[in-house]
C-alpha cells in the first residue's frame, strides 16, 4: 500500500520547531496530567498516560517533571483541573483546522484563540463542523535509514499488517505506518520486534479527504498554525492540507 506522505506538512514542522520552544515542556506536563486525572497514575492500567509519557521522554522532559505531572494528576500535589478540548475551524483557503488544547481556563483558552484567529483571517466554527472530515488513528513514522535496516520488507508488512496496520506509506523520507487507534499498542509491539528506531508515534487526527492550496494560501496557514502551536493551551493543531 501506499499514499501522500506527510513528512513536509505543517505538522510534521510543528513538531520538530516545538522542541526548540521553551512551553515544550508545559505542554508535556499538562498532557501527562489530564492523563493521570481520567485514567490514573499506573502506567501499566493507563494507556493513555504511558503514550503521554513515551512522548515526554521523546522531548527529552526530565523525570521528576514526569513524576511531579502525574502526581498532580492524581491529586498527590495541588494544581488546577485540566481539561481536553477540540475545536475546529476554516484557515485560508477554507481548510480545515482541528486544535487539541489542553487548559485549566478555557475562557483564556478561546480567547487566545480568537485572537489568533481574527488576526490571521481565519474563523472557529460549531462543534462538529470540521471533525467529521478527521480520523482519530494511530499513527508511526519510521525514517528511510531505519527502514533500511529491515531485511526483510515484504514480509515484515504483512506482520505489521497482521498487528492492525490498515495503510502503509513510503515516501523518500521514510514509511507511515496508520492504524486503528484502538490497535497503537499491537502496532508498537509489531515495530519494536523490527529492531528499528521510531521517529514519531501516537495518535493523530489525519484528514480523509484533503485539498491542495496555492502556495499564498499555503504560506498564510503554516503561520496561521505557528502561531497557534505558540499558545501555552495549544497541544495539536491537524489540518486537511494536501
Amino acid at each position: 500500500m501506499s499514499g501522500h506522505s506527510k513528512w513536509h506538512n505543517i505538522q510534521g514542522k510543528k513538531g520538530k520547531a516545538d522542541k526548540a520552544r521553551s512551553n515544550l515542556f508545559t505542554k508535556l506536563a499538562k498532557t501527562i496530567t489530564v492523563a493521570a486525572q481520567l485514567g490514573g497514575g499506573d502506567v501499566e492500567m493507563n494507556f493513555s498516560l504511558r503514550l503521554a509519557i513515551d512522548k515526554a521522554k521523546e522531548g527529552n522532559m526530565p523525570k521528576d517533571n514526569i513524576e511531579r505531572a502525574i502526581k498532580r494528576g492524581t491529586g498527590e500535589l495541588e494544581g488546577g483541573v485540566l481539561q481536553e478540548v477540540v475545536y475546529e475551524g476554516y484557515g485560508p483557503g477554507g481548510v480545515a483546522l482541528l486544535i487539541k488544547t489542553v487548559t485549566d481556563n478555557i475562557n483564556r483558552t478561546i480567547s487566545e484563540l480568537k485572537g489568533v484567529f481574527n488576526k490571521y483571517n481565519a474563523s472557529l466554527g460549531a462543534k462538529g463542523s470540521v471533525q467529521w472530515q478527521f480520523e482519530n488513528v494511530t499513527v508511526v513514522r519510521i525514517t528511510a535509514e531505519e527502514k533500511a535496516k529491515i531485511k526483510n520488507w515484504e514480509e515484515s508488512q504483512l506482520e505489521l499488517m497482521d498487528a492492525g496496520v490498515d495503510d502503509i506509506r513510503e515516501s523518500a523520507e521514510g514509511v507511515e505506518l496508520i492504524g486503528a487507534m484502538d490497535k497503537f499498542q499491537s502496532i508498537m509491539e509489531a515495530v519494536e520486534k523490527l529492531g528499528v528506531g521510531i521517529e514519531t508515534s501516537g495518535l493523530e487526527w489525519l484528514a480523509k479527504e484533503t485539498i491542495e492550496l496555492p502556495a499564498d494560501k499555503s504560506e498564510s496557514l503554516e503561520k496561521l498554525v505557528e502561531a497557534l502551536h505558540d499558545l501555552d493551551d495549544i497541544e495539536d493543531v491537524y489540518t486537511n492540507e494536501f
